[in-house]
């Protein structure tokens, strides 16, 4: 069985895939301090209380990772808990080219969600990634990763409203009933949300018309369900996309486990 661990920078998702498919998922908020120690405590519990097995039952480790500082506890998790080497992603992953100037500067989530999304979807691909920044990544007819937008996430947008505006309150993510606000919450809650909406929409069509041809378009992320419903943009919502990935790239790297 493969254990999954994909590192963002607000939070940290553990997977288990059996047979190519992911059987359990669990998040934690990301910090490159726990050691492999608590980890393993943590993972071993959960697993325990979903029948799923003991850490004994791991045989392999794959890791994607935004937070370098975080590889340290999780090579220290396999090696003591799982007995193996963990893969770890690179820009270097078997089966995909790196189209962009300098491809070391590809972060590994959104090359792991290229690969993901090409597996599932073929090309060419528009991937909208929602979390801590809302990437929109370009995946061409072969699988090549070409490149794309990255802009504030909205989560990091709503902070930034709160810590800079004296006034204006912390609020909630929600999907407003109407466009104007009648308050303040509202207001913030209609721009912060239609905002993200346009944003998605524009910058779609933006990559859309530069490409010039059809592509479609996979949202994926902690937030982008938030979306479902209130856009045409996005033809598919996959929250499963990163673990795809991952699944597909340990597959490759260890092609007889």
């Amino acid at each position: 069985m493969l254990l999954a661990v994909d590192v963002g920078n607000t939070n940290t998702v553990f997977a288990l895939v059996r047979d190519g498919e992911a059987i359990a998922q669990w998040r934690t908020a990301t910090a490159p301090q726990r050691t492999a120690d608590e980890y393993a405590v943590w993972l071993s519990q959960l697993m325990a209380m979903g029948g799923q097995g003991a850490l004994t039952d791991l045989s392999a480790c794959i890791v994607s990772t935004v937070v370098p500082q975080a590889l340290f506890n999780l090579r220290n998790l396999a090696r003591r808990y799982l007995n193996c080497e963990p893969m770890i992603v690179g820009p270097d992953i078997p089966g995909i080219e790196v189209r962009i100037e300098r491809p070391s500067e590809a972060g590994a989530d959104r090359l792991v969600g290229a690969v993901g999304g090409f597996v599932a979807y073929g090309g060419p691909l528009i991937i909208v990634d929602s979390g801590t920044a809302t990437t929109f990544d370009v995946v061409g007819t072969d699988g090549a990763f070409e490149g794309g937008v990255i802009a504030p996430g909205i989560n990091l947008s709503v902070q930034a409203l709160h810590t800079a505006a004296a006034r204006l309150p912390r609020i909630e993510i929600a999907r407003p009933d109407r466009t104007i606000g009648t308050g303040t919450v509202e207001a913030m809650q209609s721009g912060v949300f239609w905002g993200y909406v346009g944003l998605i929409e524009g910058l779609i069509g933006r990559i859309k018309a530069e490409y010039g041809r059809p592509m479609t378009v996979v949202a994926t992320g902690g937030v982008s369900s938030l979306f479902r419903g209130a856009t045409d943009a996005i033809d598919h919502f996959d929250p499963d996309l990163t673990i795809r990935g991952l699944t597909e790239i340990a597959r490759r790297l260890a092609p007889d486990e």
